[in-house]
């Protein structure tokens, strides 16, 4: 059986034909099945010609658009690994993460070329170069062959390479949120039971219309057989995205799902909101990327049609979906208890995955053992294992030691999250391991201290950190760092005290002594939600320092 999506979508042009596959709403450029299927053909003729051969690690730097999807399905056609990687992690991280790659062949834009430049050192193993696009309207040749104006279309399909499951096809990485981010190994095996997962549980397919705020899930929406709109926005930025922009396309390409970032969605909903508008034609929102609150689940019940579902699928760039949760279940049975300190509840496990919560733990476990498991409702770090799993981490035995169990010709993932299975196998989330605070009366979890004080009015969000104790380096001080809302004067000092209040009256956090304002948390540039709380923890030290 041939794994390769890139065989898939060429089956799918067979069925779908002259169907709309693509949409740029930045452009209004259109392709149906066919054209998109033909011009990924066109580039893996191209590529092949110009000396690129299956095997070959291929470093894609190009910005969401329909040549990023052309490109991306001609790779995987070709057998040639892509690796994708966020360029707004910031140079230091992009050096690195080129640099353990090793990347045999770049793809990119005028401005990767010219960082290829400044910074040569990562790139010493790029034996083959290619620009797509041109720089000041002009098509600068020293970057190589210009292949998205070189490369014609032509009507001989390229035979998709007959991948095997577990073989390479591309390399992932992580946002960075708990340290450096780490490459992900993708076999061909699990992009096929991700698109097989998406399609069955979310029933994903022809007839449905997708604008996804993630761009690599265009690639699962058009090889399923769906329409794939690529919003007009910056998807390393999208707590900045342009609602009116966002709403625009999904209104004028009646968009039945969507798959975003909470971000996106906090900011489509209070637009929304403030417009009146409801969105007639959207059936389908998924969130994920950071812990989902039951407010913003209710802010987009109100912005779409009656029936419409909410699902908040949780996993990670290693694992993805592991659980999911509509949002009917969320505002009904589990936001309550999240408001009580309870965690985020994230749903039961997907078909074909398994769950358990074992002790926690910061060292290697190099073997699986039932007796690692803990009981319903106690919180320990999650295990998952499943088709939609990844093996390994590029280049980086270390942190492999730490993330997989071996069972038999089988493993565990360790998701480095906390949480727990309550009586229903439902799983809770409480936060990273990472981020839990080690304090001489126990330990604190981040999400479940956060909710507390996320109850005042004028909190924007919390975050929980641990900074050094000075009577014992075994324990932590627990400082709670509040966000405010950026409306209207808030009295610091009034804040601080309700605050305060609000934390010594729960059970959930005790023994908290310090409270500090931070006035814009840093965040992560994927999601632009998850918290950077190593960060946090380092300026509340010196805050505290300097008060002493």
């Amino acid at each position: 059986m041939n794994v390769n999506i890139g065989q898939t979508l060429a089956e799918r042009a067979l069925e779908l034909g002259d169907c709309t596959a693509l949409v740029e709403a930045a452009t209004g450029r259109t392709l149906s099945f066919a054209e998109l299927n033909g011009r990924a053909d066109a580039l893996a003729w191209f590529l092949q010609k110009h000396g690129v051969k299956t095997g070959e690690r291929v470093m894609l730097m190009v910005r969401p658009s329909a040549d990023f999807i052309c490109l991306s399905f001609a790779l995987f056609k070709l057998g040639a690994p892509v690796i994708l990687i966020d360029p707004g992690m910031g140079y230091k991280n992009l050096r690195r993460c080129i640099a353990g790659v090793r990347p045999q062949v770049l793809i990119g834009i005028p401005a990767a070329h010219l960082f290829r430049l400044a910074f040569p050192a990562p790139f010493r193993t790029v034996r083959r170069s290619f620009c797509c696009g041109s720089f000041l309207g002009l098509s600068l040749g020293l970057f190589g062959p210009n292949l998205c104006r070189q490369a014609k279309n032509t009507s001989a399909p390229f035979p998709a390479y007959p991948a095997k499951a577990d073989e390479l096809a591309a390399i992932i990485f992580t946002t960075g949120s708990t340290g450096p981010p780490k490459g992900v190994r993708y076999d061909h095996g699990v992009f096929h039971a991700q698109m097989r997962l998406i399609r069955d549980y979310y029933q994903i397919g022809p007839g449905q219309i997708d604008q996804p705020g993630f761009p690599l899930f265009a690639l699962f929406a058009t090889a399923l057989g769906a329409m794939a709109v690529i919003p007009d926005m910056d998807p390393s930025r999208p707590a900045r995205v342009d609602p009116r922009k966002f709403v625009g396309s999904l209104q004028k390409q009646r968009v039945t799902y969507s798959f975003g970032s909470p971000a996106i969605w906090n900011v489509v909903s209070r637009y929304c909101h403030e417009q009146g508008i409801v969105l007639d034609h959207l059936q389908q929102v998924l969130m994920a990327g950071a812990p989902i609150g039951g407010d913003l689940v209710a802010r987009m019940q109100a912005i779409l049609p009656s029936g419409a579902r909410i699902h908040t699928p949780y996993g990670a760039t290693e694992s993805l979906p592991v659980a999911s949760i509509e949002g009917k279940e969320i505002i009904e049975q589990t936001w309550p208890l999240s408001r009580q300190g309870k965690g985020i509840c994230v749903g039961r496990a997907l078909p074909g995955m398994e769950i358990r919560v074992i002790a926690c733990a910061d060292v290697p476990v190099p073997l699986w053992d039932e007796a690692l498991c803990l009981p319903t409702g106690a919180i320990g770090e999650i295990v998952v294992r499943g088709d939609v799993v990844t093996r390994a981490y590029e280049n980086n035995e270390p942190e492999n030691s730490l993330a997989k169990i071996k069972d038999g010709d089988s493993f565990w993932h360790r998701m480095g999250d906390l949480g727990y299975l309550d009586d229903q196998r439902r799983l809770w989330f409480c936060g990273r391991r990472a981020h839990r605070v080690k304090t001489k009366g126990g330990t604190l979890f981040t999400i479940c201290c956060e909710a507390i004080v996320n109850e005042h009015p004028d909190v924007a969000r919390s975050a929980l950190v641990g900074i050094a104790d000075g009577e014992s380096s075994q324990w932590q001080q627990p400082v709670m760092i509040i966000e405010p809302l950026k409306t209207g004067l808030i009295v610091k000092e009034k804040l601080l005290t309700e605050v305060q209040a609000l934390a010594a009256a729960s059970s959930v956090t005790p023994g908290i002594r310090f409270f500090l304002i931070h006035p814009d948390f840093p965040v992560d540039i994927r999601h632009n939600a998850k918290i950077f709380r190593e960060q946090l923890a380092v300026w509340a030290q010196s805050q505290l320092q300097g008060q002493a």
